[in-house]
């Protein structure tokens, strides 16, 4: 793939540096490391290949989006072999549940080597995980499968995946408290309402109702974020009945 001279420059301290720093992450040397430099270009930077199509990682995401799922459904499939089609999705769901692979952007430090017009104190917490996705794709286009597989074993499986604790974790508790109301036959309902509160960001409360019962409330920076929030309360305040049902 060629890149316009004007947005990498092989021969720069700045671009030894950045081989250096992603051989350090990845434990291998890349082959082709322009493909690794587009896997943290945002599209911000508004840069365009020789035919004109936009060059950012969001490509490269979606790519590696789909190796991560491929590759972490092979290691459940041999780790449990008595869990079922049901059970094997929802433990590859926590695994690459996006606030998940946000802290593994983190812990590599990958916002370190985004480049954008953007300050990285402006971008949301999903960056982190765009990257780390990008970067998945970026290994397989580069080194083939089975370097990408070697690269989530050593990165993702083995620090971070257990499978008696992914079993008691919770993804979504507005999931499991809306599959108990249906389960119970109990009416539930979220009221959301805008926040005129002081803060400089606007805010969203809620309150959640369980047969026409107030059970929780709850207020943050997006409608799904204080619902989840006011779920959270609302299952802890009912746990032992949900438990027990």
């Amino acid at each position: 793939m060629n890149f316009p001279s004007n947005i990498f420059n092989s021969h720069s301290k700045q671009d030894g540096d950045f081989f250096l720093g992603i051989t350090n992450i990845l434990g291998f040397k890349p082959k082709n490391i322009d493909i690794y430099k587009k896997a943290f270009l945002h599209r911000s930077a508004n840069q365009r290949d020789k035919l004109g199509n936009p060059m950012n990682y969001e490509r490269l995401e979606f790519l590696g989006d789909a190796m991560l799922g491929t590759i972490i459904s092979k290691h459940l499939y041999n780790e449990v072999p008595g869990g079922d089609e049901g059970y094997l999705t929802k433990m590859r769901s926590k695994i690459v549940s996006r606030k998940h692979l946000n802290e593994l952007g983190k812990d590599l430090n990958l916002i370190h080597f985004v480049e954008s017009k953007i300050p990285k104190t402006h971008f949301g917490d999903n960056i982190h995980g765009n990257v780390f996705e990008a970067l998945v794709g970026a290994i397989y286009l580069d080194r083939g499968y089975k370097y990408c597989e070697q690269f989530i074993q050593d990165r993702v499986i083995d620090p971070y995946v257990d499978i008696e604790t992914l079993e008691g974790q919770v993804i979504s508790y507005k999931s499991l408290l809306i599959e108990w109301c249906q389960k119970q036959k109990k009416d539930f309902k979220y009221n959301i309402y805008e926040d005129t509160g002081k803060d400089p960001l606007k805010h969203f409360a809620v309150k959640l109702s369980i047969n026409g019962k107030v059970m929780a409330k709850a207020r943050a920076t997006s409608k799904k974020k204080a619902e989840e929030k006011a779920s959270k309360r609302a299952f802890f305040a009912l746990q032992h009945k949900i438990e027990n049902s």
